[in-house]
């Protein structure tokens, strides 16, 4: 395994049990790892299966206070660190320091929509999930059970995407521009390039 400064995961599509296992062997490992759009993970299983069980998870409580524990968060990049929490020995100092490297937020917030995205092949349900089978969306779990943001982010989302396609499109045309200059000045600079080739350039 090759170790990065940080590595910048795209949640979307893919199954969330696999990106987890996945992810958090590389933490235990040493390595920094962000997961975005947290909201788009896939879970299989049809909706109404998927929503039966979380009603099921919010009846675990202490029945003398609830406040407690255990904890019930909404947000779907909980969602997923609780199920990365439970694939580490979190009460270890090992696993809280694993836990530190982890980052995961809904949508794609401002340093990390210019850096470089990943995906996990081996986690995207197109690839693992057999054609035809049931899935539903973090998201739609999430917001039906009380997360209030889905609205704010799909909304940030657009302008980021609206953002992303101006910036797509400019260097889209700097390009074509550098080849034809490329292209223009070939002739002029052979010998040039003739002389650097001889120095090993």
């Amino acid at each position: 395994m090759t170790y990065e400064k940080e590595i910048v995961i795209d949640g979307k599509g893919h199954l969330i049990g696999r990106l987890t296992s996945i992810v958090a062997k590389h933490l235990l490992n040493g390595q920094k790892v962000t997961v975005v759009r947290c909201e788009d993970l896939n879970v299989s299983g049809s909706f109404y299966r998927n929503k039966l069980k979380y009603l099921a998870y919010l009846r675990k409580r202490c029945i003398i206070n609830p406040a407690r524990g255990p904890f019930h968060f909404r947000a779907p990049s909980r969602i997923f660190y609780r199920t990365i929490r439970g694939m580490i020995p979190h009460k270890t100092a090992r696993g809280a320091a694993a836990l530190e490297r982890l980052k995961v937020f809904e949508g794609i917030p401002a340093p990390y929509d210019k850096l470089k995205r990943v995906v996990v092949p081996a986690a995207l349900r197109v690839l693992r999930l057999k054609p035809g089978r049931k899935y539903c969306t973090v998201k739609r779990i999430s917001s039906e059970m009380g997360w209030k943001y889905q609205g704010v982010v799909e909304r940030l989302e657009e302008k980021r995407k609206a953002k992303a396609q101006v910036f797509y499109q400019r260097k889209k045309a700097l390009n074509k521009l550098r080849t034809k200059a490329t292209a223009t000045v070939s002739k002029e600079v052979q010998p040039v390039n003739a002389k650097l080739a001889a120095f090993g350039y």
